[in-house]
């Protein structure tokens, strides 16, 4: 066989690199196995019961290994599934090259992985050499399989074999020295099942001189339990002198990979972190905190999506569903979320106030669910729905334009199809080859006088072209088939042109002799084809739709349509005129006896279509009168709709703006008790909600509005979005103040603080808050603490107030302490606990209750305990039964640990560790 070991950077361990001797051998059992057939037989059923067993978890297998991959399409799958990488998409492509360009990807893959690949390519596996197929799937195994094993320094080869050494040193009969002749007799395999899954073997009952039947049992087992493919027949191993060590060494590394997550030691450690009856009050709120967060998080990830899909509707009615839908969601399903919202934030500031009243750790919501995180959420969610409203108005403008250009399309084209009809037939006919030379003469100022109207027409052809290609970049649901129709009349423009070329050269190469000519029809043609054009422009411009959205663009319409007007008493008498010319023409051919042809030979324009063509044009203009003035009844309509909307909006928006700024004083104001507040803010909130039927009222306008196509509003600088912020906003700091003055009230019944205290507290507070942001920044929080008689410079904060110089000066003394930078920090991490710079009034509170009242601590708890427990050092569950509630006692005895002191007895319970865990000192 050729050489197909890895020599590449990647492609060995260091100590294979090292090791040439092991290079040497490769290449010593590649030339034997040219020799030895069976080793090829082994080889191929070994490893395409390797390629299987990782095939199958794609679902597919091959039969034949030299022969299945040979369009590369199952080699470069199985590269992906044991690699977990894409490989480039491979071609479906029958042909040889495709099958090549496929081989060469799987090999540039391996070759990416720092494997060298000598002599193989891909002709070869193509054509279905066996032997270079073996030498490339080998080298597949030696990178994905073989390569990554360690043990003890030694890598690959040699850590697969010193694996196989240790987990069979113990069992008899069984020396493992090579990936061959050691395994001949089937007891090496069995050993290995045997160490990790002794239940599987009995290994005392395998007879050394029996291999077939111990090769058999182990390749059975390992196909039944451990889901390790059959990979050789034991009949191939015992009749071959030296069995393929490529073979054994992929199927050994199969029972390396099956057991070497077995050996990781599996370890869990139960963390008990509840208190008492505080502790499951506290759980249950942290639970209902993380579900509430939980549930609002994912209705704002799943409505995220649906407000950033952008996927437009092809019709009106269409997106005016989806604009109906939006207001579902605003009037019925968000405000309940506000709600839920609010009272997610409540309930997390009422839980973080127990826990500091009770000494316990602040709360840390599960990641992703801080109350930023919600914030977060919510501003995306708003940020998505203000957009997806942009987007609605848009798109309504948009296809109300689309469906005014198709429609202008679809009118210009029909007059277009109906301008052209039979032109085409009249060009290609060959009347001139039998004409006289009067009627040649006659035909070819007819022709000219088709060439001036073909120029004139010119414009209504790009007209055309240019409304489709504005369609087209509009994305007209319906763009094929006007592309088609455009397509067609440009292919029949260019044909008019061409046909029209083609008869001039005819006609002037007939023409012999130029003679006079009558002039009166010369200048009938010359004056009615423009008149006639006009006429045609006219009736199209009357028929134009229009689209308008402002008093202004509609008044600029009239005044078009006014002046339009103005010029048709000259337009008659011009149509007058023409018409005379075709009276004088016959008068004269009447005097002179002349015999005229049926019509004028310079023009197909006949005093009936010109009379035709006003009258359509006289019976127009009233209906163009009509619908101008019904537009701008419209356009009035919906300037009433901005004034009311301007009205009401211009007094709600201020009256939020000064309710902001009252909630705003009274959060810092000191009037009255807590209890003063509370009632007085409890009424303030009572004035927000009675005020909510003219936000509904506000609501019912701006739909009024919308449905009206209405985009804009000089008349206020509030929109609807702008009023709905500022109401939530509102509402929302209304229930905080409200939720902030119980936990002051919370806190000062909890901690004995006396109304005065509060006072001085709120004053102080609001005396260093310059800003009025509700929090202090560090140096205004140690100003503020200088302020209430607290040294945070020099000494421990206790109030100087109640200590003169001496006494103060002999208590620093005796306990020689002293407090600066550092202590400082430390304070502010009791008060800030999340590092966010500053410090809330209800923190400055809780530290200062802290610092004036007792608390309970783990060394009280203890002594609580040790009293109970009669003096011991541990407690039994039956005294806990007879001395706590029932409830309380189960909780005790479910979280303590057993004690294992010297003075132990059968069921006692280390009371200690499970106090100092209450407080947070240790882990539960």
């Amino acid at each position: 066989m050729v050489d197909y070991h890895m020599t590449g950077g990647g492609g060995v361990s260091p100590n294979l690199q090292q090791d040439g001797r092991y290079m040497e051998q490769e290449e010593d059992w590649d030339r034997d196995l040219l020799l030895d057939p069976a080793w090829e037989k082994q080889q191929r059923k070994t490893f395409t019961a390797w390629c299987n067993s990782h095939l199958r978890k794609a679902g597919t297998q091959i039969e034949n290994i030299d022969e299945d991959f040979r369009d590369g399409l199952k080699l470069m799958l199985l590269l992906e599934v044991i690699s977990g990488e894409r490989l480039p998409k491979p071609e479906r492509g029958k042909m040889r090259v495709h099958k090549i360009n496929n081989v060469n990807k799987a090999l540039d893959f391996i070759a990416s992985k720092g494997v060298k690949l000598v002599s193989i390519g891909a002709e070869e596996i193509v054509d279905g050499n066996a032997k270079m197929t073996l030498g490339m799937i080998w080298t597949i195994i030696l990178r994905f399989a073989i390569q990554d094993i360690s043990v003890e320094e030694t890598s690959a080869k040699e850590g697969l074999l010193l694996w196989c050494q240790r987990k069979t040193a113990p069992y008899k009969n069984v020396n493992v020295q090579n990936f061959h002749i050691s395994w001949k007799d089937g007891l090496a395999f069995n050993a290995l099942i045997h160490r990790h899954r002794p239940e599987l073997i009995e290994y005392d009952k395998l007879r050394k001189d029996d291999p077939v039947t111990n090769l058999n049992n182990a390749f059975e087992v390992a196909e039944k339990y451990l889901d390790i493919p059959k990979m050789l027949d034991a009949e191939d191993i015992v009749g071959t002198l030296r069995p393929d060590e490529k073979a054994i060494m992929t199927y050994v590394s199969c029972f390396y990979h099956a057991f070497s997550g077995a050996q990781k030691a599996e370890t869990a450690a139960n963390r008990i972190c509840k208190v008492l009856a505080v502790n499951q009050e506290n759980e249950h709120l942290m639970e209902d905190y993380e579900r509430l967060a939980s549930d609002l998080l994912e209705w704002i990830r799943r409505t995220i999506p649906w407000l950033e899909n952008r996927q437009p509707e092809k019709t009106m009615n269409d997106m005016q569903q989806k604009l109906e839908d939006f207001r579902d969601y605003r009037r019925v399903h968000k405000p309940p979320k506000v709600q839920e919202k609010c009272q997610l934030e409540i309930n997390f500031n009422t839980l973080q106030t127990k826990l500091r009243l009770s000494n316990r750790p602040a709360f840390m919501p599960s990641e992703g669910r801080m109350v930023s995180d919600i914030n977060n959420g919510w501003q995306h969610l708003e940020q998505a729905e203000k957009g997806y409203e942009e987007w609605l108005l848009i798109e309504i403008r948009r296809l109300a334009r689309l469906d005014h250009l198709a429609e202008k399309f679809s009118q210009k084209a029909a007059i277009h199809d109906n301008w052209t009809e039979g032109k085409e037939a009249m060009l290609a006919q060959k009347d001139y080859e039998t004409a006289t030379l009067a009627d040649i003469k006659a035909l070819l100022k007819k022709h000219e006088a088709f060439e001036s109207d073909l120029a004139a027409h010119q414009d209504r052809v790009e007209q055309i072209a240019a409304i489709a290609q504005e369609l087209n970049e509009l994305d007209y649901y319906d763009s094929p088939s006007v592309n088609a129709r455009c397509q067609k009349i440009c292919d029949q423009w260019d044909v008019l042109g061409s046909l029209t070329h083609s008869r001039r050269e005819a006609l002037e190469r007939t023409e012999k002799h130029l003679e006079a000519i009558d002039q009166l029809y010369l200048e009938y043609a010359k004056r009615a084809a423009p008149f006639n054009n006009w006429m045609g422009g006219a009736t199209e411009d009357l028929l134009d739709m229009f689209i308008v959205h402002t008093i202004e663009e509609i008044e600029g319409l009239i005044a078009a349509h006014e002046q339009f007007k103005s010029t048709l008493p000259d337009a008659d008498r011009e149509r007058e005129a023409i018409l005379d010319i075709q009276s004088q023409a016959q008068k004269i051919a009447d005097i002179n006896h002349i015999r005229l042809a049926s019509g004028n030979p310079y023009t197909s324009i006949t005093p009936q279509t010109i009379n035709s063509k006003w009258e359509k044009v006289q019976e127009l203009v009233p209906k163009r009168d009509n619908a101008l003035r019904e537009e701008q009844e419209k356009q009035h309509a919906n300037e009433r709709l901005r004034l009311q909307f301007a009205k009401q909006a211009n007094v709600v928006g201020p009256w939020i703006q000064s309710k902001m700024e009252e909630i705003g004083r009274i959060a810092i104001e000191l009037n009255g008790t807590l209890e003063d507040q509370m009632n007085h803010l409890r009424q303030f909130e009572q004035s927000v909600i009675n005020y909510k039927p003219n936000i509904d009222a506000l609501e019912q306008q701006h739909q009024l509005i919308q449905e009206a196509l209405i985009f804009d509003n000089k008349h206020t600088n509030y929109t609807m979005e702008h009023i709905r912020v500022g109401w939530e906003h509102l509402a929302t700091t209304v229930a905080r103040t409200i939720n902030e003055v119980e936990n002051q009230i919370l806190t000062r019944d909890a901690k004995g603080i006396s109304q005065e205290q509060m006072h001085e507290y709120r004053a102080s507070f609001n005396h260093f808050d310059k800003d009025h942001t509700g929090a202090l920044g560090p140096e205004e929080f140690k100003a503020c603490l200088i302020s209430l008689g607290y040294d945070v410079e020099n000494d421990r904060q206790k109030r100087l107030s109640a200590l003169d110089a001496d006494d103060f000066r002999a208590l620093l003394i005796s306990t020689g302490y002293s407090l600066g930078d550092a202590e400082f920090h430390r304070i502010m991490a009791s008060v800030d606990p999340n590092n966010s710079g500053s410090v809330t009034f209800q923190a400055f509170i809780d530290f200062m209750s802290k610092e004036t009242t007792d608390t309970d601590t783990a060394d009280q708890v203890i002594s609580s305990f040790k009293v109970l427990a009669g003096d011991k050092n541990y407690i039994t569950a039956a005294e806990l039964c007879r001395e706590l509630p029932p409830d309380q006692a189960e909780y005790c005895i479910s979280r303590m640990a057993p004690y294992h002191g010297p003075d132990t007895v059968p069921g006692a319970l280390d009371y200690k560790s499970f106090s100092t865990a209450l407080y947070g000192e240790s882990d539960l």
